[in-house]
């Protein structure tokens, strides 16, 4: 899209809203910034700052949306109407990106999915970059961008709501379950945002779904392109599976599944979904499967920190929903003291009533949440409120013994307490 001498008012001033920012005015826009805090709050920029408001669309032909920014705000209804485009910040890096877009959603996994399919085909000599909601923001990508280069990105439900023709060549979607329903209200409207990263697919593009998930598989009528699928529970095809010990890509084993590096069914099928993506973006099976046998993980999922008198400590600091939770106590037999709380996203927490009570001394809660959390799991195990996350960590430590794991995994959002989940972690 040609943007110069259009009017832009980008909203929202975190690391993608000046991104997008300094990206538009490269390209001739002329660009102004908005955000709820005031200016001397935010990070710098070189463009006129107008407060979050009605007047910040005043004059405006486009209006950019960082993430954090709901489009359903009363001051953008009837904007169409009035003649402005409002559109994401991916949506409008998207414009200007060379490259085909090798796109990650999914409510748990994507950010270990989105930087290990990056790593399998780095490590088969294709050209790629890994960013979007993970690393660096998609406008700042653009510049190191080119036509013959994979740009392989993590897609959130918010920036993919207001997605109209970004295309994503190959598009996984790697489960829906609950969550941010403080954001999109319903899991209709959730699934709905989720679902927008198939929805400007051509022919020859591929939608890669998971076959154990009902509302990921659900999605595969809306795929415009050709749909594979991935299962950690046996065959089927077309796609990847795990099936007696063996990964396999439509029945040729490639791997046992005892190389794995990484906890958890739920790796399982993180790895299944990236090596299918990796495969159709032209890697081979054996480069895959090195680059399987060599990844180490990202920070903050379920992530090893250390061992103190017999006592691990792991951080997953990105189980930012009762489902990631609910994988991240899988992932252990027993023996846990599980720190849970920050800030409450709609979640029913009664889902992880059986798991702790079976694996878990006690919950550990902390935060806003703390409350709502306490009221769902009462009488299913020992409940410690704690306040915050120091005190959370020197209780656990009082109580452990010898054997025993310290998990952060709090199935809550971390905006009560901390700046973001790394933060938090």
């Amino acid at each position: 899209m040609d943007v110069r001498g259009r009017r832009i008012t980008v909203f929202g001033m975190g690391a993608s809203g000046v991104a997008v920012l300094e990206l538009l005015r490269g390209r001739g826009a002329e660009v102004r910034a908005s955000d709820v805090q005031p200016r001397e709050k935010l990070p710098a920029f070189d463009a006129p700052f107008v407060p979050q408001s009605p007047a910040a669309l005043e004059g405006c032909d486009i209006a950019v949306l960082s993430p954090g920014v709901p489009p359903d705000l009363p001051m953008f209804a009837g904007a169409a109407e009035r003649g402005v485009l409002v559109v994401g910040d991916v949506e409008a890096a998207s414009w200007f990106l060379e490259g085909p877009i090798l796109g990650i959603t999914g409510s748990n996994g994507k950010t270990t999915t989105t930087a290990l399919a990056g790593h399998l085909l780095q490590a088969a000599g294709i050209p790629c970059q890994v960013g979007g909601n993970i690393g660096r923001p998609l406008a700042a990508m653009v510049a190191s961008s080119r036509p013959d280069q994979w740009n392989v990105l993590e897609l959130s439900s918010f920036q993919l709501e207001t997605a109209r023709t970004l295309r994503v060549h190959i598009a996984a979607v790697l489960n829906i379950t609950q969550n941010h329903l403080d954001r999109h209200h319903t899991m209709e409207a959730y699934v709905a945002a989720k679902a927008r990263i198939l929805a400007c697919q051509q022919p020859d593009d591929h939608a890669v779904l998971n076959a154990e998930n009902p509302a990921s598989a659900a999605l595969a009528p809306q795929a415009r392109g050709r749909v594979w699928w991935f299962s950690a529970g046996g065959a089927h095809e077309p796609g990847f599976w795990h099936q007696d010990g063996m990964l396999l890509a439509g029945g040729e084993p490639f791997m046992p599944a005892s190389e794995i590096p990484l906890r958890g069914r739920h790796n399982l099928e993180n790895v299944l979904a990236a090596a299918c993506c990796a495969r159709l973006a032209g890697a081979p099976l054996e480069a895959i499967r090195e680059g399987v046998r060599t990844f180490a993980g990202v920070e903050h999922r379920i992530e090893f920190v250390r061992e103190l008198g017999g006592v691990r400590f792991y951080n997953d600091s990105k189980a930012t929903s009762v489902d990631a939770t609910r994988k991240a106590l899988e992932s252990f037999d027993g023996n846990l003291w599980v720190i849970l709380g920050g800030k409450d996203k709609g979640s029913d927490y009664r889902e992880l009533r059986e798991l702790l009570a079976q694996r878990a001394h006690a919950a550990l809660l902390i935060g806003a949440a703390a409350p709502i959390i306490a009221s769902h799991l009462e009488g299913a195990l020992p409940l410690i409120h704690c306040g915050d996350l120091p005190a959370a960590v020197a209780t656990a430590w009082r109580n452990a013994r010898p054997g025993d794991t310290v998990l952060l995994a709090p199935a809550c959002a971390s905006f009560d307490q901390f700046r973001s989940y790394e933060e938090r972690g």
